[in-house]
């Protein structure tokens, strides 16, 4: 009986089991059914390692990678390795550029010794009739063929020194403002004695064939420019440049100073006289500069600070600042009564408090006071606050042709060291907001302190070539002053001498090569400001040319943002000697990509400029450099091969010291500079024997490249178009299997595909990107370009001088193949499997699998929509980029631009810059008195299209913004993966495996679930948006600057009397403006 039961007990159990046993087996099928992987992971690997294979052999073979490295093993033992100096390659980078800015400053100084003895010499004549090249009237001809007046022939020839413009390298031509008369008398006599600087001008560029434009602003308003250049008016027939309002002439004429701006908003200013009120101080914005501080106050009977957050406070002059003002200015608007006393206590208290806290200029102080009216001379004002020592300027400026309160106006200037100025039309506003400077620069004057300053980098629209972009450039400028006896204690300024430096020969004296293939070298200026950095941005937007607004106020913490401290840049703005270390995020490939890196830095001051300079090196190879030694024979003989190229922006010899070396290629410069005993040229002997080591070493490439391209049973499809290799001294060579008009991308390797090339800043992108990979692998990429471009790939590596981690790099190779001939090869692998009878159970061809060839980057080089290459994948497989993100396949980089560019739609309101309307102004002054006909702004008439504000509100508009934007990077540790996806209850799969000896992943993704509701992970930048407190604090905090050491606030001697008079239209605009005025009324 027992055993019975005990029979009957193992049978359940054995149900039991066996029942437990089917459902096991059917959870597990159902589980398999459901998320186990239905790609085979042995089938993905077997095609990454037959693409792998196939690729790297294609690469390798063309390239010539393993020859060249062969090569230079054999030179392993006689080679010297270095350590780079960073502290001592700073010092001899600073000492270089020293003498490069000291000799434009000497010419400069040449100038303003020769203007000052040539208006010694001068007796004014305001009788005197003198023809001149005007620079606008030059080669014109009249109705009747003959020369305009102060035309005439004049002979320009182009010249690729000037940006291919056409000059004149014997005369000069002089500029006059569309809005001035130019045969006024004061500038016909300026013009006449100022001819004396043509002969110092020729000299000047003899003696440095360097230098670029020189010229002369004249207080006056006249522009003497050297060489001779025809300027062309704007569309509108206006040519709206006026000297006494750029940068370089301001801060030579004037000190630094903090200002307060006074405006009048009560309710007599309403209508035409607060439009010009708003225009004036505007005006008076543009007239300050980096070194100035300020703030404006609206006044009625209560005090209205125009940036509420800045109550009591003053704010640098730059121009982030100044913009955010004058968009403030639309939203004055006129009522009530106004208490002047009151607005300037205010100013006053400011300024005593800017003064002694010493957050300003700590130099010069004024108060710019635009009105239509004082009832008072606020004497008791004046006695409380700035009597006698009068530090505070006051500027009063009369709005309107009433002149009821001009005396008591004139009498506050005359009282406080001022200049007083009436300003009845918007014509009117430029010319006499310049007056202030004149005053401002006495005490320099009168002390005779030809300071020399120097601007921040910009771009002067005026100089730009026809066929070259812009050129940034930065100015040494020296005030020229009047020397008689007779006007010695009125302080007269004459002008301003100038000399202008471009950024590019600034970048010549970088030797590039002691840098490596990551470092650099840049410079700031005492505000913190760039001078040249690789990561300063182009000045133009794309498909227009428009300069980007701000770009001489781009901060070294804008480019350098790791450093959020500020170390870095608190030690160069104070001019100290260091270095610095830190790990950094460098972009490459238009931002697309990302480097992590870690950079010393290393910096000093620039004597005699108000400059620093530092360099950052890499660490790695980027911390090591080599020599290495062959005969001149034979270095100069594979120099001079065909196939070699030398890079253009770096100075192997400084051609430009003289004119007779101006027409030689590096090349021949460098032949001459090594055979012969005299030559007179300034070459880098270190470096050329070093790219003469370079040139005998990568010599046998040249014949194996062309024996590859004579065996006809070689690349029969034409699938590698060109071969190419660089080394560490600039020396590239290129080989070409199919003729040149067959090649599918034609812009590689030559100037159009900027960073693909060696210039003065970097590396070329694909020497760069090849330098990070694991030695003796290849970097694939598609170049992100338009159009045709797309259609090729590029694989380059880097070529080891050592096996260890000491090893500099010495060169990389590469290729460029057709993309479509890339993708064959990719898709044949990707049939392969290991079945015995060749039919295999998955292939990529399957309909229900989607295979991908990505890179390290995230971006795609192959998929079957053909139409996706090159966009990130994330755009494309959302889903699968975010479980690779999450799996640790891929990490995301934050990365941050501060000059970047956002699209905001214009409004219909014009901004504070926007004069008015002409049409509107003529309709509402004929309801008016008939005097304020002659108050018609002829000025906004030539610059105003009457079309502009129906366009504005149909279009948007790029601004400046700061952005936030991701990067992405794969894992290197990680080389193959699978992962699920839960697509709305549907489990998709997928498998990730790297290519070997290279820096692609095979993709391959299950495609019978849909995961459209995942979004995209994009790389689209997001605006940082700074709320009102954000934006506040940010106006408020002054960074660490350098206040320049010169300063001349007043003088015991200045004779005050010259203190202004009331304005009215001279005789010949007067003439232009009843025509004009009559010619509108008719319409």
């Amino acid at each position: 009986m027992q055993h019975s039961r005990m029979i009957s007990l193992m049978h359940a159990r054995s149900a039991s089991c066996l029942l437990f046993w089917v459902l096991s087996a059917c959870w597990t099928a159902a589980e398999v059914r459901g998320s186990q992987s239905e790609i085979p992971l042995s089938v993905v690997k077997l095609w990454a390692s037959a693409f792998g294979g196939e690729i790297k052999s294609i690469a390798s073979k063309y390239s010539g990678s393993q020859l060249l490295q062969k090569k230079y093993k054999e030179y392993e033992k006689s080679v010297r390795i270095e350590d780079i100096d960073g502290a001592k390659l700073v010092k001899n980078l600073a000492q270089n550029m020293e003498e490069m800015f000291r000799k434009k400053a000497e010419a400069t100084r040449r100038l303003v010794e020769a203007a000052e003895e040539a208006h010694l010499q001068h007796e004014e004549n305001p009788d005197l009739q003198y023809e001149y090249f005007n620079a606008v009237l030059i080669n014109e001809v009249g109705e009747d063929g003959n020369s305009v007046e102060l035309g005439g022939e004049f002979i320009l020839e182009p010249n690729d020194h000037f940006n291919n413009l056409s000059v004149n390298l014997s005369l000069s031509v002089v500029q006059v403002p569309t809005n001035m008369y130019n045969k006024d008398p004061d500038i016909v006599n300026g013009v006449y004695w100022s001819e004396a600087l043509n002969k110092v001008f020729v000299d000047n560029f003899k003696r440095d064939p360097s230098l670029i434009w020189q010229y002369f602003g004249s207080a006056k308003g006249f522009f003497r420019q050297y060489p001779g250049v025809k300027w062309h008016p704007d569309e509108h027939g206006v040519i709206a440049f006026d000297c006494r309002n750029r940068k370089w002439y301001i801060q030579a004429a004037t000190s630094p100073k903090d200002v307060v701006i006074l405006v009048d908003v009560s309710g007599s200013m309403k209508g035409l006289r607060l439009t010009i009120a708003r225009q004036t101080v505007a005006s008076i914005l543009d007239t300050l500069g980096d070194d100035d501080f300020f703030n404006i106050i609206a006044y009625n009977q209560e005090i209205h600070y125009v940036e509420p957050c800045l109550n009591g406070t003053l704010v640098q002059a730059d121009s982030t600042n100044k913009d955010h003002f004058k968009e403030h200015l639309d939203k004055l608007f006129a009522k009530g009564i106004g208490l002047l006393g009151n607005a300037l206590g205010e100013a006053f208290t400011i300024l005593n408090e800017i003064n002694q806290t010493g957050r300003g200029s700590s130099c010069s102080q004024a108060i710019m006071l635009v009105t239509d009216g004082a009832t008072a001379m606020y004497d008791d004002v004046f006695a409380k606050y700035n009597w006698p020592e009068r530090k505070v300027r006051i500027f009063p400026y009369l709005i309107g042709r009433e002149s009821a309160f001009a005396d008591n106006l004139k009498w506050m200037a005359c009282a406080n060291k001022g200049y007083f100025s009436q300003i009845s039309t918007l014509a009117d506003v430029q010319e006499n907001v310049m007056r202030y400077l004149h005053v401002m620069s006495r005490p320099k004057v009168i002390d005779h302190e030809h300071d020399t300053v120097w601007t921040e980098a910009y771009v002067d629209s005026a100089q730009l070539g026809e066929n070259k972009g812009p050129n940034p450039m930065t100015t040494v400028a020296m005030p020229v002053f009047s020397t008689k006896n007779e006007t010695k204690n009125q302080g007269i300024l004459l002008g301003v001498a100038g000399t202008d430096i471009p950024i590019q020969e600034l970048m010549k004296t970088i030797p590039k090569h002691k840098l490596g293939i990551h470092g650099y070298a840049f410079a700031i200026t005492n505000n913190g400001y760039i001078l040249t950095h690789p990561d300063l941005r182009p000045l133009y937007q794309e498909g227009q040319k428009r300069k980007k607004p701000s770009y001489s106020s781009v901060d070294l913490s804008e480019v350098e943002w790791e450093d959020t401290e500020d170390v870095l840049r608190t030690a160069m703005v104070n001019r100290r000697t260091g270095t610095f270390s830190m790990e950094v995020k460098r972009t490459v490939d238009k931002g697309k990509r990302v480097l992590t890196m870690h950079n010393d830095y290393y910096y000093t001051d620039i004597k005699g400029t108000p400059f620093s300079v530092g360099v950052a090196l890499s660490r790695g190879h980027g911390k090591y450099f080599f020599k290495g030694n062959v005969s001149l024979e034979a270095g100069l003989h594979d120099l001079e091969q065909p196939d070699v190229a030398l890079a253009d922006e770096w100075t192997y010899c400084n051609t430009d010291e003289h004119h007779e070396h101006r027409h030689l290629t590096q090349v021949q410069a460098i032949k001459l500079y090594m055979t012969s005993r005299k030559p007179h040229l300034k070459c880098d002997r270190e470096l050329i024997q070093q790219v003469l080591f370079d040139a005998v070493v990568t010599a046998p490439l040249e014949a194996y490249w062309t024996g590859l391209a004579l065996n006809k049973s070689e690349n029969s499809d034409k699938g590698v178009e060109i071969a190419f290799l660089g080394t560490r001294t600039g020396l590239s060579r290129t080989n070409l299997f199919v003729v040149p008009e067959q090649l599918t991308n034609q812009d590689f390797l030559t100037a159009e595909d900027r960073e693909g090339v060696f210039n003065a800043d970097h590396f070329p992108l694909w020497y760069k990107r090849a330098a990070e990979q694991v030695p003796g692998t290849f970097v694939y990429s598609v170049p992100f370009s338009s159009g045709e471009n797309k259609s090729v790939v590029l694989a380059s590596t880097a070529i080891q001088l050592l096996d260890d981690r000491k090893s500099p790099i010495v060169a990389a190779v590469g290729i460029q193949m057709k993309l479509e001939f890339f993708q064959r090869k990719f898709w044949t692998a990707s049939r392969q499997c290991n079945a015995l009878d060749g039919k295999c159970i998955i292939s990529c061809d399957n309909e229900d699998i989607k295979c991908y060839l990505i890179d390290n980057n995230g971006f795609i080089l192959v998929s079957e929509d053909t139409s996706q290459t090159n966009l990130f994948f994330g755009k494309v497989e959302g889903a699968v980029m975010n479980k690779l993100l999450l799996m640790g396949s891929f990490k995301k980089i934050n990365l941050y631009d501060y000059q970047a560019l956002c699209k905001e739609y214009a409004g219909s309101s014009d901004s504070a810059r926007t004069l008015l309307d002409p049409f509107a102004t003529v309709k509402w002054l004929l309801t008016e008195l008939v005097i304020f006909l002659l108050e018609f702004n002829l000025y906004s008439w030539w610059n105003y299209d009457s079309t502009v504000k129906a366009q504005r509100a149909q279009r948007t508009m790029m601004v400046p913004c700061d952005t936030e934007y991701p990067a992405f990077v794969s894992e290197r540790t990680i080389k193959e993966t699978t992962g699920n996806i839960d697509c709305d209850g549907c489990i998709r799969t997928f498998v990730i495996q790297q290519i070997p000896s290279s820096n692609l992943f095979m993709v391959v993704v299950e495609n019978k679930c849909d995961c459209s509701s995942t979004p995209p992970v994009t790389m689209e930048p997001i605006e940082i948006i700074y709320n009102e407190s954000l934006k506040c604090d940010r106006l408020k905090f002054q960074k660490d600057r350098r206040r320049p050491q010169s300063c001349h606030p007043f003088h015991p001697e200045e004779n005050p009397v010259e203190c202004g008079s009331a304005n009215a239209l001279s005789f010949p605009i007067v003439a232009i403006l009843f025509p004009v005025l009559y010619f509108l009324i008719s319409r």
